[in-house]
């Protein structure tokens, strides 16, 4: 691979419009959870943090919105072909959920790497895990490998139906918080924070969308400070959820259109928000999903601000020595 490829030459993603949220919300309903927005529970913020917690979705992340969309989207005979992606984590278990309750086969691209964990956390949703090299799965983004095979393929970050699905996320929130001030949003790939940024410039355009990153991973950072894409180096971090090294062409343009600032997190940060989520708020969560509030409580601005808790896919290993460290 080389790595200074940053697309596959496709045309910018446009972002979803309401009509597009909308008619998503529909397909999902029933199956997807309308999510509570909580407030962070705290006796020393004057201004509330509320929690979109999309850790209580059935699947466990905001992934089954997009992809609860996508495959009711298909037809007949492009589910009959079976379902494919490339993830080792939220996304193919959002595949395998949707796949089951569609009964259809479902199967996902990942890194040889990937933590043995999150293989057997794929393969427990009904989904084949296909490991290749990282470099061989980054050719296969890239070269639009998908269109070679007889799979209907969901394109995790950038599929329009997934961003429609992912949009309803922003509708929910300023449908019950119109005094909402500023949303803090995970960025790995882009496609969650240009789903939502989306919905919140087009609504209520005063509202600050702000992206979160790892320090370990700042892809969107280095390319903002580039002006382009670029690549960056990824670090060992506990938010490997978000652990994307690059926005790509084809999202770089409706990320940039609608995020104000990223603000990055240390992983010291995170883990406490981690076990201040679980002790606190009685909430499972990621390390991907923790970070909106490692940021949020690092940033100390004005009016109430929501963070999107993105995915509960943490170990108990993880999780206990977490807590075990963080309880004092």
């Amino acid at each position: 691979m080389n790595q200074m490829r940053t697309g596959s030459g496709g045309p910018p993603i446009p972002p979803p419009s309401i009509r597009d949220i909308q008619q998503a919300a529909g397909r999902i309903s029933g199956v997807a959870l309308r999510t509570p927005l909580l407030r962070y529970r705290t006796t020393k913020l004057a201004e509330p943090v509320w929690l979109k917690a999309e850790c209580l979705q059935p699947a466990g992340s905001f992934k089954l919105r997009g992809v609860l969309n996508w495959a009711r989207s298909l037809s007949d005979a492009e589910l009959a072909r079976g379902l494919s992606t490339q993830s080792a984590g939220n996304t193919a278990q959002a595949l395998g959920y949707v796949a089951r309750l569609l009964g259809v086969p479902a199967r996902s691209l990942l890194p040889d790497s990937a933590p043995r964990v999150k293989v057997d956390g794929v393969r427990s949703y009904g989904v084949t895990p296909v490991p290749v090299p990282f470099s061989a799965l980054m050719d296969y983004v890239f070269d639009r490998g998908w269109e070679r095979e007889p799979y209907s393929y969901l394109n995790p970050w950038g599929d329009p139906s997934m961003l429609a699905g992912s949009g309803t996320i922003g509708m929910e929130i300023l449908d019950e918080l119109p005094e909402l001030a500023a949303v803090y949003i995970p960025v790995g790939g882009g496609g969650l924070v240009a789903a939502i940024g989306s919905v919140i410039k087009e609504l209520r355009p005063a509202v600050e969308v702000v992206g979160v990153q790892s320090t370990a991973c700042p892809s969107l950072g280095a390319a903002l400070e580039a002006g382009r894409p670029t690549w960056v180096q990824a670090g060992e971090t506990i938010c490997d959820g978000t652990s994307v090294p690059v926005v790509v062409d084809e999202m770089f343009p409706l990320v940039t259109s609608v995020v104000d600032r990223v603000v990055p997190v240390s992983e010291d940060d995170v883990r406490t928000a981690i076990a201040r989520l679980a002790l606190g708020n009685k909430l499972v969560v990621e390390g991907s999903g923790a970070m909106s509030l490692a940021a949020a409580l690092g940033d100390g601005r004005d009016g109430p601000v929501a963070c999107i808790v993105s995915g509960g896919s943490i170990g108990a290993d993880r999780l206990a020595e977490i807590l075990t460290s963080r309880a004092g």
